[in-house]
Formats: C-alpha cells, structure tokens, sequence
C-alpha cells in the first residue's frame, strides 16, 4: 500500500484514522475511552467496523476496540477483526466480497495499519450501561449531525450490563430501517482481552486517514473489549491476546454506546485485487494485524471472555516500555510502496500526482509533468491561501535535480532547435513554451499560464486548433506535450553575445612531503595516463572536446607545457604567489590525443621529481586562482580538479591558522566552527562564478584541514568535495580511484543560471545547494552535474484557485561539455486546496526531512545548534498538531494522530537531529561535521532518505539462490540476531556486521577462515571465492555501491568487537551515545509536545 500518494476529494466525513498498535486506548485507569460519535459512512480503506451490516452505500461505524497488534504498518486482514481473537494466520482474506486495498492509478488512499471495509453483515446484542447525563452532554458537544440518522454499533470497553436505548437522551438514533438494527438475542464477537490504554477505532469525521495510538504511562485496572465481526462459520472460542500497555492520564468521560453520526456518503471502496490473498508476517518480524498470544504477555482473563457481567477486580501489572513493532515501520511503508507501485509506470499526465517513495523502483512516462527524478515536492496539493499555510506549518518546497541521470529505459529530454528565433517565450514574464499555455483566436496567440499575458504567435510558429482548442500539432512539439525537453539556444543567451568555447579541465596536484610520503601523487598520475580517454562527451562524439591542464604546487606553483610539438613537457615555476599570474598560454591547455606521448611522459615524471621533497607547507588560494585565470585567459569554463593535503599555513592569500576547539561544542560560538575562517574565498568564489570555473576538492588530511573554510569555493561554484582521512593506499585506493573517475566521467553544464518561475499567487524565496547567488531570483552555477539539486523554498503572495492550480517552471540554462549553450525546461503542475486534509494527504515525507535537514543545515552557522534542533521539533509537533486539531477526528489527548503519509515524520526527524552535525559523538571531528554540513546542502531526496535512516540487510535469511535485494530490517540493535551476518548502508557507509554465533560454513564461505575469531576486524575487502554465498554477498556490494553517487568503503565489524560501537551509531531508531534520543522515546516527546500545543 503505498503511502504517498494522492486521493480523490472525499466529503469531510469519509475517510478513517487507522489506530496505532499498542498504544491502547479505550479504558483509562478502568474507564471507558472517550469517542467520537462514528459516522455510518464508509471511506476508502476504513478499517473494519467492529460490528456491521452492509448497507447499500457507505458502511457503519466501528465501536471503539481496545487491542492492537504490535503491527508496524499492515492491515488487518479482510473481514477479520482488527485486532480480533483468532490466532496468527487463522484467518484468510474472507469471502471475494470484501473490499480490499488496492489502489487505482492517481486515485487510491493511503495504505494503512487499519482493516479494509468489510461488506458482510454481522450480528450482534447491543450492551452497555445508561449513560451519565455528564457523557451524554460530553457526546453531543463533540457530534456534529447532519442528513438522516441510523442506529450504530455500542461503544466496547463500557460496563456490561444489560442492552440500553439512548434515543431518548441524545435524540440520535430513531431506527430509520436504512441499516437494520443488530438481531436479538445473540452476542457480540468476542475481542482481544486487552487493558488500559486500548487503540480506539478510527473515528470517522476526518476527512484524511490517520494512524494513532497512545503512548504508555502508568498502570490500572484490565477490561475485556470487543472488536470485530466474526466470518461465516466461525465461533466465539480461541485464546485471548493480551499486550499490556499503560496509561495514568485522567479518566476522560465516555460517551454513551450507539452514537451515530451521517454525513455525505463517502467515495466507492476500491477495487478488489486478487493480489494479495493475505498478510504474511513482516520482514522486520512484526505481524500484520490477526496476532496470536505471545510470549512473556500474561492474559487476565484467559479461556473466552464472558459478556454480560462485570470484570473480576483489577490485576496490578508492571510498567511496559511501548513495544517497538507497534510505532511506524519506514520498512514496512517502502515495503508495501514498493509492492502498490513498484509494477506500474508513473504516468505525468495527472496535475497534482504524488510520485512513488524514493526508494521504489519505477518507470516514468513523461505525459506533460516532469518526472520526479528532475522535481519532487513537499506536498503535490498547496494551501490556497497563506493563512493556511502559516497554519499547518508544512514547509512548502522543491528539489529540483535539473541535469538527473534517467536509467536507461527512459528517453533524455528531447532537444528542440527553433533556429534563429530561439525558444518562444511570454512577452511579460519570459515562461518559456510549455504544454500549459493556452492558445486562443484559432491559434494567433497565446495565453500565458504563469501571468496571464496575452502573447501573439510568430507565424513560423503558427498551427490550427482542433475542436478542444488544442494545437493539432501538440503530439509533434516536445514543449507542448511534455514536462521536461531543452532548446538549442540561440547567440543572445551567450557571454558577450558570442558562442562559448569547449570546457577544460585543469588537474591541480599537491606535491608536498605527505601527499609524497603517502604514496598519493604516484597513484593519482598512474591513474590520469588511462582515465584521460574517458572525459565526457557529447551524443556520439569519437573524442570529447574537453581540453585539459596540469599544475603541481607545494609553497609555490608550477606550470606545464605539454604542447604536442614538444618532445619533453616543459615546467614553469610561479613562486609570487600573491600575485598570481599564468606564466604560459599556449601549451597549457591541450587535446589529449593530440599531446598524448607529452601528457603521459609529465605523469610519469611528477613523483620522481618530487621524490626526495623535504616541503611540507602548502598554499590553497593561489592555486584556484590560478586555475581561473588560465580559464579566463583561454576564454572559457571549466573545472579544477584539486587534491589537496594540509592547512595552508605558508604564507599567501588565503592563508589559514588551526583553530579547532572542541569546547565550543554546545556553546554560542560553535557556530564560528562551521562558518570560515576569513572572507577571502567568497570572494575568490565569486570570481570563478563570474567566469565558470567550477572547483571540485579532493582532500587527504591526516589532521585538522579547516574544511569548513576550504569548501567555500567548491560549494559556492556547484562544485564536490570528497574527503579521505589518513589516506592509506593499499586501504583507500580503491574508494579514491572509483570516486575520481566517476567525477571525471560525469556529464556536467558549465557556466549555468537557473531560474525558477510560479504561477501567480506563489514565488520563491529561498535556495539551498551549491551555488551562488548575486540576486534574490537567479541561481548561478560555475559547474552542475547529474547529483547536484537545488531545493527552493515557496511563499504565497497572492490567493490560489484551486481550478487552476500553481504552477512551476525551472529553466536552466548552460553550456554542454562539447561547448553547446543550451536550455534546459522543467515544468510542474500543483492541485491547491482550501481544506487542510487535502494537503496532509498529498504530502512527501521523503522530500519534507530533505528540505528540513537543509534548512538546519544552515542555520547552524548563524544560531546555536541547541536553537537549531527545538526550531526542528517545535515545527513538526506544529505540522502534526494543526492535523490533529483541523483533521483528526476528536478522541482522547492519550492518543498520538499522525497524518498516515507523515507517519514517518518523527522517526526520520529524530535521525536528523541526532546526525553528526546536530549532535556530534565524542569521536566526530570539527571537519567530520562541516565535510557532512556541506555534502547534505546538495543531496537529492533518496540520498537524505537513506544517508539518516541507514538500510540494514539481513544476509542469510534469504534463499541464496535470490537475486533479488534481500528485505531490510529496522535500524535497531534488538533486530540483530548474533546467529547472521548484515550489511548495512547509508550512502557514504557500508558495514558488514558478523554475529558472534554464526554457523562455521558461513564463515567460511565468506572469509576463508574456519572460525568467527580468525576473522580480521575492519577487513575492507572480501575474499574473491568460488561458492554461491561469496558471489552473493559481492555482488549485493557492488549493486549497492553502483545505485550510489559516491563509492562506499566497506568495513567488516566483529559482533562484541572495539569497531562495533562505530557501527552502532549507524542503528538510528536506538538511543544514541551523544545523548540523542531512541525512536520510542522520541515519539513520546513529540506526543508531549503536541499535547501542550493543542492545550
């Protein structure tokens, strides 16, 4: 079921809150809970009514049920009880009447942990004492009545006595014969004996699906409760549940059994699908819904509870810690996204579409939407107004990812030559042509879809309109048919109205005595003679016409002449370092076939030149300006490729001093940690801007390096950053070679601006990634490739129509490496809403945590970290609490509501705000923190996604003759046995954790050695071995590390072993060491805070 995606308008009464597992709710201290009066309409995906009859349209309320299965995120099964008596597995999915979860393209609800609406009728005495005049009142101040009445199921958990009408207190329930009353004279299903806090149903009057349960607090006295109906043919017997949770919040008042609430009927249930016979039991060993008894739960009241008389007296229990599989599983959400959507292209062709997670593997068919490998929002449907916004706190934002790499079944965007005319653009605000401007007067003109303008339409670009008031040509033109396309651009979109010159590549190498010493500069040179025949190039070009340069330097820099005439390279020596000049211009920058036997006779010669160097101190400024000077003399863009090793502590420009301290730590002036050191490379940043030279950085400290300061450059000019500490060849060459040569490969736009445009009524206001901005509205990059994004940040500036929607155009434009200008279109249509459900339920989680982990990202270097993280809590408890408040139905404050597509808000941001950055381990250095600050500004949404919520993999749990990925499991000490063997990932990371017990022909399979204890701790390289399991767990490490943009370093790590609590950082649902918070703990906080905003 997937999480994420959008549903249809439903009346404000149609749709369910599913009800989170063991986090009991119906009786407080023995009292019954509190509910809302039900509504009699079904919704998409309701769970099942406790006790229903089928009713023409729409279905009955559910009573109030108090179990729930310690289920992450599956449904219960058909026709079952949600949490019912029957044991694991006694159920199937019910006779083929049910409805059940599947989703149609565009249109199905969310999946959640509720059972699907059940159309078989069920039979049952109604029970329960008379009410208090006090519940009675309670229960009309909370009801909201409209339309015709119908007598509704009574509320479980209340006192068994003998049956009762309430028509007469509440005027409610007059018998309008639309749903039959329950036949006399038989009992009730029987339910899970279950205490204290029960799950109370899903209430019916919110109009967007929630999950909720309630957190534990203290003990009280048991009650029995009823859930479900029963399926043909089955009895009331079978072994109680029960799963203990606690609760010491004040009794709320109960409401009287049978309220009965109509509204509107709700949407039609969706199809049937024969796919999914049943619920097997969770990859993260949590069950789906229908739960046998467990271990280590002891049941009051075993055998068959007995209905009609008052429980026995209440059992003292002792406190229970929330059971984890009961809170929301991020596995088990990709788990069914994957499953609803991972079969299915994602059509474009629908406004306001919610693509599938991130983490689900899918075709895309641009139908007039990009696709959501270019642009993925915070939420697909926005807020009409700003009022509402500023209401529901959900950031409102895109990542935008404009040179994306597409696999290879989807076609690159089609490029559009208009000659001489260039692209057509709206006269007032310069939208490029795309498929939502409207021509009008047979075709003459044209509409504008951001501003409204009327436009005339160039005669060359003239065609007739069919009967729809469309272009008969619309099919033929990629503008006007699809979401993403780029135009040749013509002279006028050029520097100085003249077409850009090919890019050049400079290599910018460090020869002081520790890149020396290290082994490094012979390594790199050996490497550059064979990965020179693979720079980028364009279309199917026989060479690429990238030119490329050679600089080394130590205190001082030296230039080479590698002129294809010479016969040895000649070196230049610039020891002014202050005032930097280029000694050569011809010779410098060269085509590497044409001075191949010159390129290669330098490399060979570098590390034996500087073989016996004595030189440790090192300059950084100099050398990129440097590299742009050569840049600005050979009048075009480029990139420099810096490897670098130390401070820059000689004297020059830009020079640095060690200003590491560790005690600023949690202190105002920690933020001084992230910002740099002097204003020197911002402006030496804004110069390579200016003049498209891109920096990317390769650094190989072996102590402090400052990179907060040395990454200025890099980031302000779109550029990377890669890190190495105490580089060790025969460790790290490998990481190191893969890491350049896809950097060298990659397919970059030099020289690029990019610019966002909205519909009216919204704008962007703020920017995040690696880039440079000299105005509020264009974003300049030296240097752009396929894993760089851009996220923006919209405000309303105006009210929304929701007819028409909003609109987004990213137009990028830039020089392709075989120096073609060109510009490349995005565009995005958005639903608006005037009712809030509508946005929570069109939200991305995924994208919302990448937004925020940025916006925390930089605003450690301008406020403490501590002010930081709570602006990070306070506004998701605000998002949860506004759902909570304006889209929940009313039930207990116990209970925690989340909005079903944010039921992953906490868990992610919890990991967000215990990374390194936010709150650092002991063993995290100052540069650790500033190197991940600036990696994250740029990353795409599956990036973040799975650099805070690491995947774990079990390795032998899975048949090893499955090619297939083996399914993760939660990020959790307690889901690690010591009888296996895990890999877990995180984008940068890759561990291969080893269980003390494991079977000997495991180990030996694996690493060649007989026993666990020969195994090497921090082994980075697996044996190569001819047996099934080796070329398994390899190959799983290879697909690993080619569905990532950086190459991850393996480490093995022994169960109970020193580099164990490495790896343990990396369980992010456990408490942390730097005092970070468990994903238990976490959400119980997040309850409290909810609670004291809604108070």
């Amino acid at each position: 079921m997937n999480v994420n995606q959008s549903v249809p308008p439903v009346p404000p009464f149609g749709q369910p809150q599913p009800v989170y597992p063991a986090y009991h709710q119906s009786s407080y201290g023995g009292q019954p809970g509190s509910t809302a009066p039900p509504t009699p309409y079904g919704a998409y995906n309701g769970p099942v009514p406790g006790y229903q009859q089928a009713p023409p349209q729409g279905v009955s309320r559910a009573p109030t049920s108090s179990g729930a299965p310690p289920a992450s995120t599956a449904q219960a099964p058909c026709g079952q009880a949600a949490y019912g008596q029957f044991g694991q597995g006694d159920v199937q999915n019910g006779p083929s009447s049910t409805v059940q979860m599947q989703r149609l393209p565009g249109s199905q609800p969310f999946g959640s942990p509720l059972a699907p609406v059940v159309s078989q009728p069920a039979v049952l005495q109604p029970y329960g004492s008379p009410p208090t005049s006090a519940q009675v009142t309670t229960q009309l101040a909370g009801m909201q009545i409209s339309g015709a009445v119908a007598p509704a199921p009574p509320s479980s958990g209340l006192s068994y006595g003998p049956p009762t009408s309430l028509a007469s207190a509440s005027g409610s329930f007059p018998n309008s014969g639309l749903y039959g009353s329950y036949p006399q004279g038989q009992a009730p299903p029987v339910g899970q004996a279950q205490g204290y806090l029960g799950v109370q149903t899903p209430q019916r009057s919110a109009p967007s699906q929630a999950s909720s349960f309630t957190p534990p607090a203290s003990g009280g006295p048991r009650m029995p409760s009823m859930t479900g109906p029963l399926l043909p043919g089955q009895g009331f017997g079978g072994p109680s549940v029960s799963q203990p949770n606690h609760v010491s919040s004040p009794p709320p008042q109960a409401l009287p059994p049978g309220t009965q609430m109509t509204g509107p009927p709700g949407p039609p249930p969706p199809m049937h699908s024969p796919q999914q016979p049943g619920y097997q039991l969770q990859q993260n060993g949590s069950f789906g819904p229908a739960r046998g008894p467990q271990p280590n739960y002891g049941s009051p009241y075993p055998g068959v509870p007995t209905f009609g008389s008052q429980p026995g007296p209440p059992q003292p229990l002792p406190p229970k810690r929330l059971d984890p599989d009961a809170i929301p599983s991020p596995i088990q959400v990709i788990e069914d996204d994957r499953n609803n959507r991972g079969t299915e292209p994602f059509v474009t062709g629908v406004r306001g579409q919610v693509p599938p997670l991130v983490t689900t593997n899918f075709l895309v068919k641009d139908q007039g939407n990009a696709s959501p490998r270019y642009i993925r929002c915070t939420s697909y449907n926005i807020p009409c107004t700003s009022d509402m916004a500023k209401q529901a706190q959900v950031p409102l934002a895109a990542v935008i990812k404009p040179l994306a790499r597409l696999p290879p079944e989807e076609a690159s965007p089609y490029v559009v030559d208009h000659g001489e005319s260039g692209p057509l653009r709206c006269n007032r605000c310069k939208a490029y042509m795309c498929p939502f401007m409207q021509f009008i007067e047979g075709g003459r003109r044209f509409q504008c879809c951001f501003c409204s303008c009327i436009n005339d339409v160039p005669p060359q670009y003239f065609q007739h309109l069919d009967h729809t008031g469309k272009r008969v040509d619309a099919y033929d033109r990629p503008e006007l048919s699809l979401g993403s396309y780029e135009f040749l651009a013509t002279v006028d979109y050029c520097k100085n109205n003249k077409f850009p010159s090919p890019p050049a590549f400079i290599f910018m190498i460090d020869v002081s005595y520790n890149a020396i010493r290290t082994g490094l500069v012979r390594l790199l040179c050996e490497e550059l003679k064979s990965l020179l025949d693979f720079l980028p190039r364009e279309g199917g070009a026989e060479e690429s016409a990238i030119r490329v340069g050679f600089v080394t330097y130590n205190k001082v820099l030296h230039f080479y002449n590698v002129k294809s005439s010479l016969a040895q390279p000649q070196m230049m020596v610039v020891s002014d370092v202050a005032d930097m000049f280029v000694p050569l211009l011809d010779g410098f920058l060269v085509n590497v076939n044409e001075s191949r036997a010159v390129i290669t006779s330098l490399l060979d010669q570098i590390p034996e030149m500087f073989a016996d160097t004595r030189e440790t101190e090192t300059v950084f400024a100099p050398v990129i300006q440097a590299g742009m000077e050569a840049l600005k003399a050979a009048e075009c863009a480029g990139k420099l490729f810096l490897f670098h090793t130390s401070l820059p502590i000689a004297e020059a420009p830009g020079k640095l001093k060690n200003r590491d301290d560790r005690k600023l730590i949690n202190t105002d002036k920690e933020k001084t940690l992230f910002q740099p050191q002097t204003g020197a490379y911002q402006t030496l940043a804004k110069e390579c801007v200016a003049q498209g030279c891109c920096v990317d950085l390769f650094l190989f400290p072996n102590q402090y390096v400052d990179v907060a300061t040395l990454s200025v450059v890099p980031q302000l000019t779109g550029g990377s950053v890669y890190k190495y500490a105490c580089f060790q060849v025969e460790n790290d060459q490998e990481r190191f070679l893969s890491d350049l040569r896809r950097d060298v490969q990659k397919v970059v736009g030099f020289d690029a601006v990019m610019r966002v445009r909205t519909s009216t009524g919204i704008r962007a206001v703020d920017f995040f990634g690696a880039f440079y901005m000299s105005n509020t509205t264009d974003v300049e990059l030296a240097g752009l490739d396929g894993d760089k994004t851009v996220t923006v940040e919209f405000k309303h500036d105006d009210r929304l129509n929701e007819e028409s929607g909003a609109l987004l155009q990213c137009a990028l434009l830039y020089t392709s490496c075989a120096g073609q200008r060109r510009l490349r279109i995005h565009n995005l249509a958005l639903n608006c809403c005037t009712q809030l459900a509508d946005l929570y339920r069109n939200c991305e989680t995924d994208t919302l945590i990448n937004y925020m982990a940025k916006f925390a990202y930089r605003g450690v270097l301008n406020s403490p970290v501590k002010a930081v993280r709570d602006t990070l809590i306070t506004q998701c408890a605000q998002i949860l609490a506004c759902y909570r408040k304006n889209c929940a139905s009313p039930s207990s404050a116990g209970q925690l509501i989340l909005p079903e597509c944010m039921k992953l808000l906490p868990v992610y941001l919890n990991c967000v705000l215990k990374s390194d950055v936010l709150q650092p381990g002991a063993e995290v250095t100052t540069d650790d923190r500033a190197y991940v600050r600036q990696l994250v500004t740029s990353m795409d949404v599956a990036e973040t996604n799975v650099f805070f919520y690491p995947r774990l993999l079990p390795l032998t749990k899975s048949p090893i003759e499955s090619t297939t990925e083996p399914p993760a499991v939660r990020a959790s000490e307690e889901r690690l046995s010591n009888g296996d063997i895990y890999l877990l990932e995180n984008g940068l990371n890759l561990f291969l954790w080893v269980g003390a017990s494991v079977q000997q022909g495991v180990v030996q399979s694996l690493f060649s050695v007989s026993s666990f204890s020969q195994i090497i701790s921090g082994l980075s390289v697996l044996p190569v071995l001819d047996n099934p399991l080796s070329k398994k767990v390899r190959g799983l490490i290879d697909s690993l590390r080619a569905q990532r943009s950086r190459y991850m370093k393996l480490i093995v790590v022994k169960q109970e072993d020193k580099l164990e609590m490495l790896f343990k950082h990396f369980l992010v649902e456990d408490k942390s060491l730097s005092g970070g918070a468990s994903y238990v703990d976490f959400l119980c906080h997040m309850h409290k805070e909810i609670r004291q905003l809604l108070s």
